[in-house]
């Protein structure tokens, strides 16, 4: 059987992961931190707040009044998206940092309400995985009959209490 010409063989199949190749070093680099910029995590929001001082932040629950009985972030303010531009001049200090949440990673509750509070001249970031991940990671929350905390989901967060290194 005579050889196959290199030019008639059948071209290498792409991975539909690289169909579009990833950017430059450097778009890259600028989309990262970029994006750091604007969000943060439930675990960096929690160990901020475990050490007792003042983080340099505050926490805003942007949740209806009854989700926010259901259970918040201890300390967090709760300001409900659609009330922001009435009530984030009363409520919070544009000197500081806000992190806004909503219910979790299917709800975009949270990126509205960053976006009224930025429009106003507040500073803001979303904090990713909302009160869904705050719970599922096994941190306390605070409910209208008291604190509680449950286990940490494994899918979510590292067994036992050391942080998942990243």
């Amino acid at each position: 059987m005579p050889a196959v010409p290199a030019s008639a063989a059948p071209a290498a199949a792409v991975s539909p992961v690289l169909r579009v190749p990833p950017a430059a070093p450097a778009a890259a680099a600028a989309y990262f931190a970029a994006g750091l910029a604007f969000h943060t995590d439930v675990s960096d929001v929690a160990a901020a707040l475990a050490t007792g001082g003042d983080p340099g932040f505050v926490v805003l629950d942007s949740r209806s009044t009854e989700a926010w009985d259901q259970g918040h972030v201890p300390g967090a303010v709760h300001l409900p998206t659609a009330l922001v531009a009435e009530r984030a001049e009363r409520l919070l200090d544009r000197d500081v940092p806000v992190v806004v949440y909503c219910w979790g990673p299917g709800c975009d509750g949270a990126a509205r309400a960053a976006l009224a509070l930025a429009e106003r001249g507040f500073r803001v970031k979303e904090m990713l995985g909302g009160f869904e991940y705050w719970a599922r990671e096994g941190f306390p929350y605070e409910t209208r009959e008291g604190r509680r905390r449950q286990d940490a989901d494994p899918l979510t967060a590292p067994a036992g209490t050391d942080p998942c290194g990243c």
